[in-house]
């Protein structure tokens, strides 16, 4: 559906409770299993069905209602009005340059996605794909767009509603005219690595059979090279399946094509290293580092191998290993780990490495000799973060992107070699950053655990010591994740700026089980000690209430993903704590997540519920399961997606359904479904800001 995708504005409903007829109760069924000497309910395992004409109808008209509700909040249009302004604006990336070549991207102020572009040295910018025009309705996105080394060619991923299942193109930059034989079908979580001579690439091909489970598809993951101008079906495999599909591999070919890195990761925390070198006539794969249970990124560089692991090292150190020598006793370690900083990211650029540190989940970016030797800190603007040094390795020429809260995202242009800096692009947003003020504290979790939180607010709600005064009244939205290595950082997002001019509060705590701390950070909050994520989320609302910066009735709550299983624990174990829930794309059926799609490869951060003692921990805390009748909850607005790939919407089905049942107050209860979107949402302007304007408006009116 083009355009807002919002119903029609229906009489007023400017209170916390709706005023629209309600909806007929869902039906439960008798569904009990036993696992492990345990009996679990299940009432609505039917909704699981997505196909089922039933299950259909529940869902149109529970979508159908979210949106009447929605619509007939007071703030509601002029925050979608808002929204265009911010998101209507102009942006670009930073060049690539292949060949004699530049390649970036643009996001015209009135277009609803980027166009990708290419320009010969001397000449004119020149349209190389436009999604805006690759569908009518917009449900076409373009993902992953790499230049061939030459620069005459563009290997790209293009998905259908933005969903994880996509379709890999090759285009001719010349003619702009896509290879039929070179497309290849059904991938996920694939980018071709290019041959140094633009005769082929390599990739991670997965099984279309449709005899083989959606939960079993990563288990045959190969990597095959592709020769161009041949079928797909002719593609040789240079790495077989694991047949664990736990585990994922992908493989990157070495600039010079000397070197091609085969990782094989199993979950967030673990990954095996190969190295291949294809030119040699007896090519085969050799151990770089197996069975360590930790991290790595490789890079080759004129015949050496420089290795970031955190192997030992929670907050990762830097090797130099040479290429005939890949036993561990032989590496030279050249950047030892920083006991306050965690390595992000490494490139070599200009002849030097630049790395990407977090220090308190704030960028920080340093640039090494190739011996580690330190030569410069790149100075960055304030506290935010960046994308880190992008370039080619012998090129002195590097950019670097820069935002914060209230920074919207810059891009700036250095010298490797004398350290120049200046501005590139900027995006220009309608938005006054002088007006907000961003503040990190620390507050302790349950068990003491020292933990940071990002505040951010308009100057106005100060005190006379400059800081957010402790009135007890200010609606605070506190956006979490908690997961998968994943760092929350401070960056521009637009959609935080409504709620800061309407006076709110934005609240970002770095929850253990995200990376913001190195590895042992993330270990603190997976499998078995998942708890301490939910336990530090609970702890940060505690921290704002009993400060006196705001109460229970004035608290919403926001997160999506792994992020949204972290609002179905804040919903069922603390529901007195907030006013409102926000809950995007989630998991919520911890007992089950791992039947469908790709769950199976969240088993090494979750655990399973078919091994008996993580069935305890799982059974424990998932949301679905620990929903208790004649409970009240806080009123929740329930984000889903129509074609989400990755979670999916079977979870935010039931957890609905259970709440619907099981609330004893009149809190509003609502499931929003996205059109034409998978988990990371439509990537279409108009879209976005609906949802926003529509997620903002239910946060003001159940905080008021």
């Amino acid at each position: 559906m083009v355009g807002c995708a919002h119903a029609p504005p229906t009489p007023e409903v400017d209170s916390k409770v709706s005023k629209l007829a309600p909806l007929p109760k869902t039906e439960r069924q008798e569904q009990v299993d036993t696992l492990h000497g345990v009996a679990v309910q299940d009432p609505y395992r039917w909704l699981e069905d997505v196909e089922s004409p039933k299950v259909q109808a529940w869902m149109q008209a529970r979508d159908t209602h979210a949106r009447a509700h929605l619509g007939g909040l007071k703030d509601r249009d002029a925050l979608f009005s808002r929204y265009k302004q911010l998101l209507y604006v102009e942006s670009r990336s930073a060049p690539k340059k292949k060949g004699d070549r530049l390649f970036f991207e643009v996001k015209p102020a009135d277009q609803e996605k980027s166009i990708y572009y290419w320009q010969a040295e001397g000449g004119e910018p020149k349209v190389l794909l436009d999604p805006n025009t690759m569908s009518a309705d917009g449900s076409v996105s373009v993902h992953a767009v790499i230049p061939s080394p030459d620069g005459r060619k563009v290997a790209y991923m293009e998905q259908a509603n933005n969903a994880d299942e996509s379709t890999l193109r090759v285009l001719s930059v010349d003619s702009g005219e896509v290879s039929t034989i070179d497309t290849i079908e059904h991938l996920r979580y694939t980018r071709p690595s290019w041959t140094p001579k633009a005769d082929g690439f390599y990739y991670t091909w997965l099984p279309s059979d449709p005899k083989i489970a959606s939960t079993e598809r990563m288990a045959f993951a190969e990597v095959r090279y592709h020769a161009l101008g041949t079928a797909a079906s002719k593609d040789k495999t240079v790495r077989a399946k694991t047949g664990d599909a736990t585990r994922w591999q992908g493989a990157e070919l070495s600039e010079d094509g000397r070197f091609l890195v085969l990782t094989i990761s199993r979950g967030w925390s673990e990954q095996d290293v190969y190295i291949m070198q294809p030119g040699d006539k007896d090519a085969a794969w050799a151990p770089l580092a197996v069975g360590t249970k930790s991290n790595y990124q490789v890079i080759a560089h004129e015949g050496v191998l420089y290795v970031a692991t955190n192997h030992e090292a929670p907050r990762w150190k830097v090797f130099r290993v040479e290429a005939g020598k890949l036993q561990r006793e032989h590496w030279t370690q050249i950047i030892a780990e920083d006991d306050s900083a965690v390595l992000e990211h490494m490139t070599v650029v200009g002849g030097k490495l630049g790395l990407t540190y977090l220090h308190n989940a704030s960028s920080k970016l340093m640039l090494h000799k190739l011996d580690g030797t330190l030569e410069r800190q790149v100075k960055l603007p304030t506290l935010g973060t960046s994308s880190g040094l992008t370039g080619a390795a012998k090129d002195d020429v590097a950019y670097f992107t820069f935002s914060s809260f209230n920074y919207p995202t810059k891009i700036y242009q250095t010298s490797i070699t004398n350290g120049e800096t200046s501005l590139f692009a900027e995006v220009k947003v309608p938005v006054k950053s002088e007006d907000f003020v961003v503040e990190q504290v620390f507050y302790p979790s349950k068990d003491g655990t020292k933990v940071s939180m990002f505040l951010v607010y308009d100057k106005k709600l100060q005190d006379a010591q400059g800081s957010l005064s402790k009135t007890g009244e200010h609606p605070v939205m506190m956006f979490a994740y908690g997961g998968f290595n994943i760092p929350l950082t401070p960056s521009f997002s637009a959609w935080i700026i409504p709620w800061l001019e309407r006076g709110g509060v934005y609240a970002m705590p770095n929850l253990r089980g995200g990376g913001e701390y190195g590895e042992a950070w993330h270990q603190a909050g997976m499998l078995g000690n998942k708890q301490n994520v939910f336990d530090d989320h609970q702890a940060a609302v505690r921290w704002l209430q009993t400060s006196g910066y705001t109460r229970p009735g004035r608290t919403v709550v926001r997160g999506r993903s792994n992020g949204g299983l972290l609002m179905g624990a804040a919903m069922t174990q603390a529901p007195e704590l907030f006013a409102a829930v926000i809950c995007g794309v989630p998991l919520l059926d911890m007992l089950r997540y791992h039947l469908f799609g790709v769950g199976r490869a969240w088993i090494p951060e979750y655990g399973s519920a078919e091994d008996p003692e993580q069935f305890g921990w799982l059974h424990a805390y998932s949301p679905y399961h620990q929903v208790k009748a004649g409970v009240e909850y806080p009123a929740m607005l329930m984000l889903s997606a129509d074609t989400d790939d990755r979670v999916d919407p079977m979870h935010a089905r039931k957890f609905v359904a259970a709440i619907e049942h099981a609330n004893a107050g009149g809190a509003v209860n609502l499931l929003r479904i996205e059109k034409n979107s998978g988990h990371g949402g439509s990537d279409m302007r108009t879209s976005y800001a609906a949802r926003m304007a529509d997620m903002v408006a239910f946060a003001l009116d159940q905080t008021r």
